[in-house]
Formats: structure tokens, C-alpha cells, sequence
């Protein structure tokens, strides 16, 4: 009889992580415990995936709001800043910005609305529609915000963004201006020094400013991308990427995770003659039907994996097959004849009708959001995923 279950990702457990903590051992040596615990062989070609928040945590890579106050200073004159696109989240950008503001004397904060880049809402559609306003063209100050929206607070959350920023901002001793526009260049009436806190979109947002007159422009990418005072700090994302980690206090995105996975691999290759994959992941990729959040708040989904993990899918459709090119078999016939089209596909499906309607994503990040879903992001305790039949095709036996 053929093999019933395809894939399968178990949630692993691990001892809580601390600086200094060698990662690899512990990742290591919790997979093979939890492969005899649960009964499962390690195989080839299966992957083992940890969050970005357990490897930045053993090496300490962590900041404070005054080195990302002290870098802020250094790179933008400690005047009036500019702070614009930055997304609604008090675990994500509310210890930024508080260094941000203690490195400044004033902050312009420009926010887009009627949501942040990655679909936390101020307001909605349809109450834009009902005051005639116009995201694309008009800009708001504050006043003409609160008359028209008044005090909207978050559907999950409970808070008003607009408030807290406000407030963060003023016990930092900073003073603030809020304004509410999408066109990054609106930021340019009020000061020249600008940080974009911008993810996926930064690079076009500081094109755009230096091309309108923009005299320092920083990405939240390039803030404490190098250390301060000895701090932790990400070169390749600075800010982004970073969780609150006690109130004066973030922790960075990961670095210099490449050698991670590598020794992972290597390590379960020597202990079980397998050769696994691994990766480092971050937030999945998708988005909340009812709070129409986009996950991705980091920079990237995975910011290290092994190369087994590189590329796309190649799959074909079944029910595409089931309804054409062999809607006249049914039962054993119609099994096996599907079976032999798999394994006689092409090595790249791109643009065959018969893969139409599988998912045109890298792997990684496929991967990247099955784990962020298994593994939680609360006290479930399970940093480490372990995925079995990820590359398995219906001829697996």
C-alpha cells in the first residue's frame, strides 16, 4: 500500500536560549532527542529550521535605546529628524522610535495611512470613501486628522497608534509633529534629515528623497549597522528585523547566520550519515483575513539556509491533470497515469500549463511561514521545526 502521510512539521522544544548559549549544539542536540522521544528516523532531505530570535539571542546581539539614540545623533545632527513609514507595532518599532526620539530634539513622524506597510490599519477603506479623502494626494496634519477620524484604535491591539507614538516621543524629551501622508517626499516641508522606516519598499523611498532635495537620508537598515559603544548591531539590516526585549532594550536581527546552519548540517550528518537541511527563519509571509495584517515585518523571511533550500517549486497541478489530459481515467488507471506524468515532468515547469495554480514562491519562504505557523509566538516553546516530506510528490512510496 502507498505511503498515506505527505508532509509533516513537529514543533521542537529547546531550553530557554541565553547570550552566549552555543546555538548549534543545542539545536543539534535537541533534534536528535526529540527524534527518539517522538519516534521518527531522520532522513534525507528533511529540514531542521530555528526562529531569528533564539540565534540572535545567543549571540547577544542586543542594543539600547540610547546606542540607537547615539548612532541617530552621530548620522543625522540631532536637530529635527524626520521619522516616516514606520509600521504600528509596540514590539517591533516602539523602542526605535524611543531612541530615535532621545537622539533628536524634534521628530517629524510621518505615518501612511490608512495602514502601515504591512497592513496595520489607522483607519479603514471605506471611512477614507466617506470623508472624500485621498491616501495618494492629500496630507494630513494631525488637527485635520483628529476631526476628520478622530481616536481609531486597533482591531486586535486595542491602541491608538497615533497617541502612543505621540506619547513615546514626548517622554523622550523630544518635541513631536505627526503627519499623515503616503508620498515619502511630503516629509521634506518640514526638515532635510530623514530616517525611512520603510522594509520592503526602502530602497525606492530613499531614491525618491535624495532625488527631491533629501540632505541626509538614513534607512532604519542603516542604524546601528555597525556597534555602538560595543554593542550588538546588524550590518546588513541595522534596525529591522529587531523585537522589543525589555523597555529601553531590542534585540537585533540575527548575523552572520551562514556558519550556523552549515555546522547544523554538518553536525546531524555526522551523528546519522543524513543530509538534512536547515535554515534560520524569521515572520512568515501571509496575511490575516480579518485584521489584513501582512506578516512580513522582517527584512527577509530567511536570513540563512543551506543550498538544498535554494529555488522554487516544480510541481505539477493534479487537478489540472484530473480534469484534462486525463479526465477519462478514474481509480488505479487515473493513479498511476499521474504518476508516471511526475515522474516524467521537466525539470523547470515555468509557464506549462500543467503547473498553473501551484505556488510561484522561493522555497524559503514557503518554508519560512509553515514554521512561523508551527512553532507560534508566544510560550508554546518550540523555536525549532523539524519538516518531513517537504519534497515528497505523490509517487512517494
Amino acid at each position: 500500500m502507498s505511503r498515506m502521510i505527505g508532509t509533516v512539521s513537529r514543533g521542537v522544544r529547546a531550553p530557554i536560549i541565553k547570550s552566549g548559549d552555543d546555538i548549534v549544539k543545542i539545536v543539534t542536540e535537541s533534534v536528535l532527542e526529540a527524534s527518539k522521544d517522538a519516534g521518527f528516523e531522520i532522513q534525507n532531505r528533511d529540514i531542521i529550521a530555528m526562529t531569528e530570535a533564539i540565534v540572535a539571542r545567543a549571540q547577544g546581539n542586543y542594543a539600547s535605546v540610547d546606542d540607537i539614540a547615539a548612532d541617530v545623533r552621530a548620522k543625522l545632527g540631532g536637530e529635527t529628524v524626520g521619522v516616516i513609514l514606520p509600521i504600528l507595532s509596540r514590539n517591533r518599532f516602539a523602542i526605535c522610535l524611543r531612541g530615535i526620539a532621545k537622539g533628536a530634539k524634534k521628530i517629524v513622524l510621518q505615518l501612511s495611512y490608512p495602514s502601515d506597510e504591512v497592513g496595520n490599519h489607522l483607519i479603514s477603506l471605506d471611512a477614507l470613501d466617506e470623508k472624500g479623502v485621498d491616501p495618494f494626494k492629500d496630507v494630513l496634519d494631525l488637527k485635520r486628522y483628529r476631526e476628520l477620524f478622530g481616536y481609531e484604535k486597533h482591531t486586535f491591539t486595542g491602541v491608538d497608534y497615533v497617541e502612543y507614538y505621540e506619547g513615546l516621543i514626548k517622554e523622550c524629551g523630544a518635541e513631536a509633529e505627526i503627519i499623515f501622508a503616503n508620498d515619502p517626499r511630503a516629509v521634506l516641508n518640514y526638515t532635510k534629515n530623514v530616517i525611512n522606516c520603510d522594509i520592503h519598499t526602502r530602497a525606492r523611498t530613499k531614491r525618491l528623497l535624495r532625488a527631491a532635495g533629501a540632505e541626509r537620508v538614513f534607512g532604519l537598515d542603516e542604524i546601528l549597522n555597525a556597534p555602538v559603544n560595543g554593542s550588538g548591531y546588524n550590518k546588513d539590516y541595522g534596525l529591522l528585523g529587531s523585537n522589543k526585549a525589555t523597555e529601553d532594550q531590542v534585540k537585533l536581527f540575527p548575523r552572520d547566520c551562514q556558519p550556523v546552519v552549515d555546522a547544523i548540517q554538518k553536525n546531524i550528518f555526522d551523528a546519522t550519515g543524513k543530509n538534512v537541511e536547515v535554515m534560520v527563519y524569521g515572520d512568515g509571509a501571509f496575511k490575516d483575513p480579518v485584521g489584513k495584517i501582512w506578516e512580513l515585518a522582517d527584512p527577509v523571511v530567511s536570513p540563512a539556509y543551506t543550498p538544498g533550500l535554494e529555488g522554487t517549486p516544480n510541481e505539477l497541478k493534479l487537478k489540472y491533470l484530473a480534469d484534462n489530459e486525463f479526465a477519462g481515467l478514474s481509480g488505479d488507471a487515473l493513479k498511476e497515469a499521474i504518476k508516471e506524468k511526475i515522474k516524467a515532468k521537466d525539470d523547470n515547469l515555468v509557464g506549462k500549463m500543467a503547473s498553473e495554480g501551484t505556488t510561484p514562491r522561493r522555497l524559503t519562504d514557503l518554508i519560512g511561514s509553515l514554521c512561523d505557523l508551527t512553532s507560534g509566538s508566544g510560550d508554546k516553546g518550540t523555536p525549532i521545526v523539524y519538516i518531513q516530506g517537504y519534497f515528497d510528490n505523490y509517487t512517494a512510496e
